[in-house]
């Protein structure tokens, strides 16, 4: 009976034992995936923050094309309206 009971002792302070290990490779590994994650986050809102900043410049160039565009086309209407 002494030897049963020891052994269920064992065996319970092995799974405490365990258990508590368990905990803190499980919080390990909840850090570090949260570190990732944020991580992640962060060089895809750089991403995203350098295209639109490259889209706006594209755009603003755009637009002065476009206006340089109709001023010359505005002039050369003046001119053959003058004819």
């Amino acid at each position: 009976m002494k030897k049963t009971l020891l052994a269920l002792a064992f065996v319970g302070a092995l799974m405490v034992s365990c258990k508590e290990k368990t905990e803190e490779k499980m919080e390990e590994a909840t850090d570090a995936a949260a570190t990732e994650m944020t991580e992640t986050v962060d060089t895809a809102a750089a991403a995203v923050e350098a295209a639109a900043d490259t889209a706006t410049v594209k755009a603003a160039d755009a637009a002065a094309a476009g206006a340089q565009k109709v001023e010359e086309a505005a002039k050369e209407v003046k001119e053959d309206a003058k004819k």
